[in-house]
């Protein structure tokens, strides 16, 4: 386990973005212009670098990380802040987006856990 953390709130806007195959994490420092739109989680630094091949998971539900941008260490481990797409892109299109396997999107709510390992 390299990463563990949990949801506390969720921006009444979200939800939207999962139409798209995509959520926004932010933690709960994010800025009044992305707070509706993400859902918060607690800050809380990686111990490792994340890879593909690795598992990004929501409580019981796995998905396989299939690319990793550049910055997305950083931005999880300073601000609590990135984008998953689940598209099953191998490349990494943007620095702060991490993606995982194409399949159903988790159910989120306050409380559920969130981890990489």
């Amino acid at each position: 386990m390299i990463f563990e953390t949990q949801v506390t709130n969720i921006g009444p806007e979200a939800e939207m973005f999962q139409a798209e195959n995509m959520l926004i994490f932010f933690g709960d420092e994010a800025p009044d212009t992305l707070a509706d739109y993400c859902y918060n989680i607690e800050l809380k630094a990686s111990t490792d670098e994340i890879l593909p091949g690795m598992t990004f998971s929501f409580d019981d539900q796995a998905y396989q990380i299939t690319a990793v941008g550049d910055v997305v260490k950083k931005n999880l481990d300073d601000l609590g802040h990135i984008t998953l797409r689940f598209d099953g892109s191998t490349e990494a299109e943007l620095p702060g987006t991490l993606y995982v396997e194409a399949k159903e999107m988790p159910t989120i709510q306050v409380g559920t856990n969130i981890s990489i390992q």
